[in-house]
């Protein structure tokens, strides 16, 4: 009877057994698959309640590249592919955007799902390329002599631009082509004016030196707390991971401290601004002069205009402009600014390229190859702005389609530094001026440009 009793129990009670049973096997492996997550880096995702999905080819197969992933709730996840199989995944996207395209309209739901799906290859078709693009190589040593007299003077000035901005230079002669862009060297001087200049400023930067050196207690205390603190907070983590700059006491360093410092002093109206240090590190490490540096860096305040004084007024003025071609060459992103009202207008995702000139947007050798086509000062003085509006042309689909709000269009703009492809930018701003200048009038607001 006890034995008849106890399987009568047992029958009675193995449905719940059985759902605890299941219940636990499903907890283990939940616990498991999140063990996995955590150990290899493994994530899941319902693409049914994602936002957008966009992959990014980075090689001209179109294998390898980058998958960003977007949430409603406007989180990224980017996933590299540095070894191909980009490609692969593209096409099981693209099957399971078609599957569910279908079994939608099917069921006539009106269910939100991640439509937003696009592929960007890191070519442009040929009708919005520049006709001349690919007609220029990098400018090599060869190359570089080839433009110099007899006397060292540079000949053709023009063309010598116009190669910088369409093929950018050599890293190997950089050092010695940048302070021609940066008006340090003037293209008319000789060899032996250049080294004598060069003995002038030398001695110029010295005696700058010399002043930051002898201050009173007072003034050094004054010094120390509107410049020196901050510099000195900020050289110390700056481009660290540049050889040029890393490990524990590099003289390199100092240098680029030295040379911030003197800078206040000579300018003391404009002082030092956070970010400063972002720009003299690459002049110093293709430089390697501090004297050359400092001169160098003046220059590049003093003449190149797409660097902002931290002045309201400038950076209004390129804001400004900015709007006025974002409202001639692309209106449904200006349309959406403008209904955004004036939050939307004061473009503050776009505040960090123009005031660190990109450089916290792209790779190293990517921004430097910017700052040279910038610097050629190729058919206008504001190429940086072209820029601009090719990230927004190639990148800012989200932006529109979504119709994303400021806070959400600042973060999306933010999580694509350093996803990028800095050459298809280039390429794309290229184009956008060429285009510019074809038009048959040209907005007065715009005429500067």
């Amino acid at each position: 009877t006890h034995s008849a009793s106890s399987a009568s129990s047992l029958d009675s009670h193995a449905p719940c057994l059985e759902n605890s049973q299941s219940q636990s096997v499903r907890w283990e492996e939940q616990q498991k698959v999140l063990a996995l997550e955590q150990l290899c880096g493994v994530f899941r995702v319902d693409l049914g309640h994602m936002r957008s999905l966009r992959l990014f080819f980075s090689d001209e197969v179109c294998t390898s590249g980058q998958l960003v992933i977007a949430s409603r709730e406007s989180q990224y996840k980017i996933l590299h592919f540095h070894h191909g199989g980009l490609d692969k995944l593209a096409e099981v996207f693209q099957q399971w955007k078609s599957c569910r395209e279908t079994q939608l309209k099917e069921q006539a739901s009106d269910e939100k799902t991640c439509m937003q799906f696009s592929i960007r290859r890191p070519t442009l078709p040929s009708a919005e390329t520049h006709p001349e693009e690919r007609l220029y190589r990098r400018l090599d040593v060869s190359a570089w002599l080839r433009h110099l007299n007899h006397c060292g003077q540079v000949e053709e000035e023009y063309k010598l631009r116009k190669a910088i901005f369409f093929g950018g230079i050599d890293p190997a002669i950089r050092g010695e082509v940048w302070p021609f862009l940066l008006r340090y060297y003037s293209c008319d001087s000789t060899s032996e004016e250049r080294e004598a200049w060069r003995l002038q400023k030398r001695a110029e930067y010295q005696e700058i030196q010399q002043r930051r050196l002898s201050m009173s207690p007072e003034q050094h205390n004054e010094f120390w707390r509107k410049v020196q603190f901050t510099v000195d907070k900020d050289v110390v983590r700056t481009d660290r991971s540049n050889n040029y700059f890393r490990g524990d006491n590099n003289p390199n360093v100092e240098t680029m401290r030295c040379i911030l410092l003197n800078y206040a002093v000579l300018n003391p109206e404009m002082g030092y601004c956070q970010g400063m240090s972002d720009l003299v590190a690459p002049l110093l490490s293709e430089v390697q002069d501090e004297s050359d540096t400092f001169w160098c860096f003046v220059g590049l305040m003093q003449n190149t205009i797409f660097i902002s004084s931290p002045r309201d007024e400038d950076m209004e003025r390129q804001l400004m402009y900015l709007r006025e071609l974002l409202r001639l060459m692309q209106p449904r992103f200006h349309q959406h600014l403008t209904q955004l009202g004036e939050d939307g207008l004061q473009l503050l995702f776009c505040h960090r390229w123009v005031l660190l000139c990109f450089k916290r947007e792209f790779p190293d050798a990517e921004a430097l190859r910017m700052w040279e086509a910038c610097w050629a000062h190729y058919q206008t003085d504001y190429f940086h702005l072209f820029i601009c509006v090719a990230i927004i042309v190639l990148y800012g689909e989200d932006v529109t389609e979504q119709q994303l709000a400021t806070d959400q269009m600042l973060l999306h703009f933010s999580n694509l530094a350093m996803h990028m492809s800095g050459e298809l930018v280039l390429r794309k701003a290229r184009s956008l001026l060429y285009q510019f200048r074809l038009l048959p009038r040209i907005p007065c607001s715009l005429h500067d440009l």
